[in-house]
């Protein structure tokens, strides 16, 4: 796994520099599964009830998705090891 995108999404500093495909790549690397429909990256796993719904902003990730991000991650302990 990526840990220093994985870091920058926990650390909620870097919420507005966070590059859409860096976080496309951290959410495969966790375990979920992407479908893309027009310019909406749906993202779920297994035994997780949220889904995930990206949007890119040219370049970079939206800030309130990555804080959602971050909050499905620490809900789960995602990353740690155990649930991923």
């Amino acid at each position: 796994m990526n840990d220093k995108i994985f870091q920058a999404v926990l650390s909620a500093n870097q919420d507005n520099n966070i590059k859409f495909v860096d976080l496309r790549i951290l959410l495969t690397q966790l375990g979920f599964n992407e479908r893309i429909k027009g310019d909406h990256f749906i993202y779920k796993k297994q035994g997780l009830s949220e889904r995930i719904n990206i949007q890119p902003n040219g370049k970079s990730a939206k800030a309130y998705q990555v804080r959602q991000i971050r909050s499905v991650i620490q809900k789960y302990n995602l990353g740690g090891g155990e649930n991923d």
